[in-house]
């Protein structure tokens, strides 16, 4: 199912969440960095932004309007402070030196606080370029706290069976699955309210077989669900919510949204992002952890 254009985001108006409401948000911001054109840790490739994306990007964080946003592909909290407003905004990012790091921008009016990264997702840790760990951060809300991880999986490996993999992507996306669903069940045991956000490089459905290792280890809530996500024409969503525990039933229903960006010339991709921001929306309940 096509995602409805009246679910589409042009461009969201920043209005606080109302009560208890909690946005949660992910973006992969596609080589965040503030690094200049040739430097050694940058592939050729990458063209580095100007002043003016770095403050076109801003605005759409801006517009994005979220609490908490995991955020991939950056190269530090400098180059995260030229996109989120670090007076409105803690950062985490993970404790490696890799120029594409998972991570959370927060909103200094939460409180929370960082748990050890979850290492084992990295695969390749002595590689110049690893396969990323996760960010791992517990948010507190007056309905207990809520478990955050932030990753950026193996890509390469969008559709094909998982089972029996036959190209090396798949090999290695297919050797994550186990540590997220480790890291699921870790949660599940301890009761609370938990979600794993970020760009998961893989088209995920109910008969995927990552998803049925995922909700083996635990009930889980695809935020994203069926639908195709309208970012640059429409493709079908890699980037993905997925909420567990209490957390299931905090989703507010239908707030599902996609901030598409307005620019549509031939470079806008490098200037802003392969990726556009996904957002939800949950209603905090008290009582449970």
């Amino acid at each position: 199912m096509r995602f409805a254009l009246a679910a589409v985001v042009v461009l969201l108006l920043a209005v606080p969440a109302r009560g208890a409401d909690l946005v949660l948000a992910t973006w992969n911001i596609a080589w965040l960095t503030t690094k200049p054109a040739g430097h050694p840790a940058l592939p050729s490739y990458v063209r580095p932004r100007s002043e003016a994306d770095f403050a076109l990007l801003r605005r759409y964080a801006t517009a994005l309007a979220a609490d908490v946003v995991a955020v991939q592909e950056i190269d530090g909290p400098l180059a995260l402070a030229r996109v989120f407003d670090a007076t409105e905004y803690a950062f985490h990012l993970t404790a490696e030196a890799d120029i594409q790091r998972p991570g959370f921008a927060i909103r200094r009016s939460l409180r929370f606080h960082a748990n050890p990264d979850l290492v084992a997702l990295d695969l390749a840790p002595e590689a110049r370029n690893s396969l990323r760990r996760g960010a791992d951060v517990t948010v507190e809300t007056h309905g207990g706290p809520l478990r955050l991880l932030s990753v950026h999986l193996k890509a390469g490996c969008a559709r094909d069976r998982l089972a029996d993999p036959q190209r090396f992507d798949c090999v290695q996306l297919a050797r994550q699955v186990p540590v997220l669903a480790g890291w699921i069940r870790d949660r599940e045991r301890e009761g609370v309210a938990y979600a794993i956000l970020g760009d998961f490089n893989r088209e995920l459905g109910p008969r995927e077989d990552m998803w049925r290792q995922l909700v083996q280890a635990g009930s889980l809530t695809q935020a994203t669900g069926r639908q195709s996500s309208p970012c640059w024409g429409g493709t079908p969503f890699i980037d993905h919510i997925l909420l567990g525990g209490p957390a299931r039933d905090w989703l507010v229903p239908g707030s599902l949204r996609v901030l598409v960006y307005r620019e549509t010339d031939r470079g806008a991709r490098d200037r802003l992002s392969d990726h556009c921001p996904v957002r939800v929306t949950l209603r905090v309940r008290p009582g449970r952890s």
